[in-house]
């Protein structure tokens, strides 16, 4: 019996055509007002949940424009906010009238403030720094507190400065203790001769950005003020201007060319939100979700540019690159460590983003894992290929070869279609339904699972993580509330319960020469559990926590400005698995297991490390007691390295069609060799192998899976 049900896609489309409501016709010919009318429009009768217009509203605006144009306090004076004041519960009034003023008026202060500051840092970086003195710089800067006066502004200035530029004094006196080492006959640059190298570096910098401030005209601060408005509505919402449209395009086809990572601001650093699998970062294991990047240097210079306060599209332009070439990114890690990679650019490996399989061996046991990496599917033809099917071909190969028990691996798995979602889930059950989705009209639908078939009826772990989202969710939610499957890893996922459409703009508009006016992104249905819960914010929480480096640090939908709420609606119909005769014991000797485990408790001491770093706000700017201070964190994160030296004593072995296809590839033997070597050091796998040694199936109803009454 083939499963029937609408074709749905947690990944965002475009859906300029399934709009309901694009009768009406906008004609201003003042193009920014025209798209300020068009865009209240379109949330007001398209958002899942519009937001309230109103003094709150426009406060928020009011605060975000004005920090996203100057997050680190630099160039407005406390006498500038206190003459924007006036507007700040005036936003929602103007913008319902078309006003401009507030939006106006900031701009052309902040252009003015930019120009003065060109000649603040010159002048400050004609002097050298003085890195015996006694001084520290806080860097909490949404606490920090405009300045009153210019002299203020400057002192501001050359502290910060000194900060940006101490790193750099560091690298090349690190850089002379090296060769040192392996040169008697070379001699250390003075100091004197080092500090002049590592402050002409940071003004080199600091010209550079202030190059690309340059090529920023009013359309384009404009396009920051728009999405700050519909932020509001909440993070998935966001406005496209055209050339932001194209490169969107480009991102959905899978065709950008670059490191492989999704980028995002985060306060004044450009920071890692996504590692894409199959992707130049992925595969060379460069950088992890949380890291920053604070300084990208092409492969023919000599001087890397900070794009610590970059505009986003301006420091992704200096990142991204043509297939081949290599760039230079310097890292702050999660912990505060400050690294250099060397990434060549490339476009994303498709075959390392779909299913692939290991036969797990322990003592006389058998078993099986599949890692999805992400819920993907032909765009072109659904059924050519997509991950339910191979999904279920692994598992019916892993089959072949005797398992006793399955791990499903859906960590950081970022989601995306959710047809295979549901197909995937279908894998597992008899049937029935599998998710709801609620639309903005209110109206639920239940996505069933109606094919009778069971491919794997065994016992059953799934791996999730905090970065696992949407789809993800979907499934180990479903499996999770028929007692399907045990939940094994962080304490809660990635929390992303709402879907997104692409709406063309330019679809309002008749006989009009303002030109492309780009597209809006926007939240349209909300996801539900069979039981009623929703997975936003919360996500699926973990029926065995085990901590991970991430453990106490805000990852996932609860970090961002203005998510939809948690919420719930009724439970669909269903009844929960009967497989297992001991279900809850299973869950409580893992735990017991967790107690006892050394290696968690370093993993769990590790994360509070890496809590207890990124929460340090004051930086010594004196030489001595920075090289310290990092001498000390490099002596303490020593201890952390037996994290990846553990060994679970199991043994890993490609399926036979694979060892065949090896002969000849020899890049798909070293890429297994690579996979295999970092599972032998994984203990959540370990612990999923133990959780399905301990689930037993009830004998007499070993056949027998969920019914559902509908």
């Amino acid at each position: 019996m083939k499963k029937n049900f609408k074709v749905l896609f947690l990944a965002v489309f475009v859906a300029a055509a399934s709009c309901s409501f694009t009768t009406k016709e906008f004609q201003d010919p003042d193009k920014d007002k025209l798209l300020l009318d068009l865009i209240s429009y379109v949330l007001e009768k398209g958002h899942y949940s519009p937001a309230q217009m109103d003094d709150a509203f426009s406060e928020s605006i009011f605060n975000n424009f004005i920090d996203g144009l100057d997050p680190i306090k630099r160039y407005f004076l406390a006498s500038d906010i206190a003459e924007f004041e006036e507007y700040k519960f005036d936003v929602d009034d103007q913008l319902l009238a078309k006003d401009l003023t507030f939006f106006n008026e900031v701009y052309s202060r902040f252009v003015e403030r930019q120009n003065e500051a060109r000649k603040m840092y010159a002048a400050v970086l004609k002097k050298p720094f003085d890195y015996n003195e006694k001084e520290v710089i806080n860097v909490d800067y949404d606490n920090t507190k405009y300045v009153t006066d210019k002299r203020q502004l400057k002192e501001r200035w050359r502290m910060q400065l000194k900060f940006s530029t101490i790193s750099g004094y560091y690298d090349l006196y690190e850089e002379d203790q090296e060769k040192i080492k392996t040169d008697e006959s070379f001699t250390a640059r003075a100091e004197k001769e080092i500090e002049k190298k590592s402050r002409k570096s940071t003004l080199t910098s600091l010209d550079e950005y202030f190059e690309f401030t340059d090529d920023l005209e009013r359309k384009d601060y404009f396009a920051i003020f728009l999405n700050t408005i519909v932020e509001q509505f909440d993070p998935h919402t966001n406005y496209f201007a055209p050339p932001d449209r194209d490169r969107f395009d480009l991102r959905m086809s899978g065709k950008l060319e670059g490191i492989g990572a999704r980028l995002q601001k985060k306060n004044d650093y450009i920071t890692i939100t996504e590692v894409i699998s199959g992707g130049p970062v992925w595969r060379g294991e460069h950088m992890d979700v949380g890291d920053a990047i604070v300084k990208v240097r092409q492969d023919d210079e000599e001087e890397a540019v900070s794009i610590v306060g970059m505009r986003i599209d301006d420091a992704i332009k200096l990142i991204k690159g043509p297939k081949g070439t290599k760039v230079i990114l310097t890292i702050k890690r999660v912990d505060g460590t400050i690294d250099e990679e060397i990434i060549t650019r490339d476009v994303v490996e498709l075959e390392e983003t779909y299913a692939k399989s290991t036969v797990i061996e322990k003592e006389d046991k058998t078993f099986g894992l599949v890692n999805l990496p992400q819920f993907y599917f032909d765009m072109e033809d659904y059924d050519k290929r997509n991950a339910a099917s191979d999904v279920k071909k692994e598992i019916e190969r892993l089959k072949e070869e005797g398992i006793e028990g399955l791990v499903l691996d859906l960590r950081d798995n970022g989601g995306g279609s959710l047809r295979t979602a549901v197909e995937i889930s279908g894998l597992f059950i008899k049937d029935g339904p599998v998710v709801q989705v609620a639309s903005s009209g209110k109206n639920k639908e239940v996505l069933e699972d109606t094919d009778e078939s069971i491919t794997w009826d065994g016992p059953l772990v799934i791996l999730v993580n905090e970065l696992s989202a949407s789809a993800s969710e979907i499934l180990a939610a479903a499996m999770q509330d028929y007692k399907r499957a045990i939940i094994l890893g962080s304490k809660q996922s990635y929390g992303k319960g709402t879907v997104q459409n692409v709406v063309d703009l330019n679809q309002w508009l008749r006989n009009s020469d303002v030109g492309d006016i780009g597209a809006l992104k926007i939240t349209t249905q909300k996801f539900y559990r069979v039981n009623g819960g929703s997975t936003q914010l919360e996500g699926v929480k973990s029926d065995v926590v085990m901590p991970d480096r991430y453990s106490y640090i805000d990852i996932g939908e609860r970090d961002y400005d203005n998510p939809l709420p948690y919420d719930k609606i009724e439970p669909a119909n269903y009844d929960v698995f009967d497989g297992y005769i001991d279900f809850d014991a299973a869950i409580a000797k893992s735990k017991a297991r967790m107690v006892l485990s050394e290696q968690l408790a370093l993993i769990d001491e590790n994360a509070h490390w890496i809590q207890k770093r990124r929460d340090e706000m004051e930086v010594t700017l004196n030489f001595t007691e920075y090289k310290s201070e990092i001498d000390a964190r490099i002596k303490e994160g020593e201890k952390f390295e037996a994290i990846n030296k553990y060994d679970n004593k199991m043994s890993y072995r490609s399926l036979p069609f694979e060892m065949e296809l090896m002969k000849q590839d020899t890049t798909l033997r070293e890429k297994r060799k690579r996979w295999h070597k970092s599972l032998a050091k994984d203990i959540y796998v370990e612990e999923a192998v133990n959780v399905l040694q301990d689930l037993k199936l009830n004998n007499i109803r070993k056949n027998k899976v969920t019914e559902i009454k509908n």
